[in-house]
């Protein structure tokens, strides 16, 4: 489903000009490499399978549109689809310790979202969770429109708009259980940007593939300003509960 104001272009327009022949898809479920892949080993045989999908698609359209620099099956794998998943097990773990609840059926929105990293394969993961990609560009909301098609997820929406101005609007301000964000901003900015888009009690992950101690001090009057407070940091991950 894809979602946006003034969202002017045709479905068939775009996907006419795409070539009609069928792609073959890199069998990524029965390559070695996967073995290292401790988190992509956990999801079922269809999860897996929609995780084909999704790397295909991103291929084949990174050739026509800079959707990532990763260019490689191995290293999306790896860096992108790996790296996503990781998100998973402290999100989790920090959602029943510090919210009192399951994680079953939750809400969640991807800022900046891009090529759908990592809200597409958090969607696959957890099909029980509502997804929302937020995305600003025109081009990549029409990639996720197709790629959210290709691999079937009924749980997922794209929404196109800029975080700023969709967490001052009624029907997104406060109404996520989670919201995530990889590699998008400065601490400082994602906090403001993303806070105002979660409940009262809910989370915000950060993904940051890099020591964020600086971040998170320059950030400190933003947390505050915003009523959240600093949960965690682990392996690469700042947590906060607003």
């Amino acid at each position: 489903m894809l979602l946006g104001s003034n969202l002017q272009f045709s479905r068939w327009t775009f996907f006419k000009h795409l070539p009609t022949r069928k792609f073959k898809l890199t069998a990524l479920c029965q390559h070695k490499f996967v073995a290292t892949l401790p988190h992509f080993a956990t999801l079922t045989s269809h999860q897996k399978h929609q995780i084909n999908l999704y790397v295909d698609t991103l291929l084949q359209w990174n050739k026509r549109m800079n959707l990532t620099a990763v260019r490689e099956v191995n290293d999306v794998m790896e860096r992108h689809v790996e790296d996503s998943l990781a998100i998973l097990p402290p999100l989790s773990d920090c959602y029943r310790s510090r919210c009192g609840s399951s994680c079953d059926k939750l809400s969640l929105v991807d800022v900046g979202t891009g090529a759908g990293l990592p809200g597409v394969v958090l969607a696959i993961a957890r099909p029980d969770w509502d997804v929302t990609l937020m995305e600003s560009m025109n081009k990549r909301c029409v990639f996720l429109d197709h790629v959210v098609g290709v691999i079937g997820s009924s749980n997922v929406k794209i929404v196109r708009g800029r975080a700023e101005n969709l967490g001052q609007n009624p029907c997104f301000r406060e109404q996520f259980d989670i919201a995530v964000a990889r590699a998008v901003a400065e601490m400082r900015v994602l906090v403001e940007y993303c806070l105002p888009l979660v409940r009262v009690g809910g989370l915000f992950i950060a993904a940051k593939g890099h020591d964020p101690e600086d971040e998170i001090k320059k950030a400190e009057s933003a947390i505050q300003k915003v009523g959240a407070s600093l949960l965690q940091v682990c392996s690469g991950f700042e947590e906060f509960m607003f």
